[in-house]
């Protein structure tokens, strides 16, 4: 959608516009208040400012949408679309897959939620190496390193869904 567009649509629909960005109200509610915008960098300070810092709650709401890292979201939805895209150039050949399997496994008994990461633009080595890094992290620390996750995709997503 062209940024002039966004500016200019029902709260609604610009609402429908960010949700697969992340499912997060309150960050949704802060940008369509925020509007109009004058320039794309300014929609994308405005996404990071109020994405810092997600809370809590937030965070496990927004992972919920998030199929573990190696394995393909199911349904119909953009934002499951957007997760298949997002890992599609992952090399995910029968040894990969089974060593992110037992990460996966690994984190979510250590931390008790899935393992995100920003897909786009990293290999499957590289995503594997992170998820073996953080599981050494204490529970904020990897909280904070989640919710920066989040907030990388969510403007990834962002920059795809408003253009100018």
């Amino acid at each position: 959608m062209h940024l002039n567009v966004f500016n200019e649509v029902s709260a609604a629909e610009a609402a429908e516009v960010l949700r697969p960005c992340i499912d997060v109200e309150r960050w949704i509610n802060d940008l369509v208040s925020a509007r109009p915008f004058s320039s794309l960098a300014d929609l994308e300070e405005s996404a990071t400012r109020s994405a810092a810092p997600f809370s809590r709650d937030e965070i496990a709401a927004a992972l919920a949408h998030h199929p573990r890292i190696g394995e393909q979201a199911g349904g119909n939805s953009q934002e499951a679309a957007l997760s298949r895209g997002e890992q599609a150039a992952l090399d995910l050949n029968a040894g990969i897959v089974e060593r992110l399997a037992v990460a996966n496994r690994a984190y979510e008994q250590r931390f008790d939620r899935v393992f995100l990461i920003r897909a786009a633009g990293r290999s499957s080595e590289e995503i594997l190496a992170e998820c073996q890094r953080r599981l050494q992290n204490t529970d904020e620390a990897e909280l904070a390193e989640v919710a920066d996750q989040l907030r990388q995709i969510a403007l990834l997503r962002l920059q795809d869904a408003v253009k100018n």
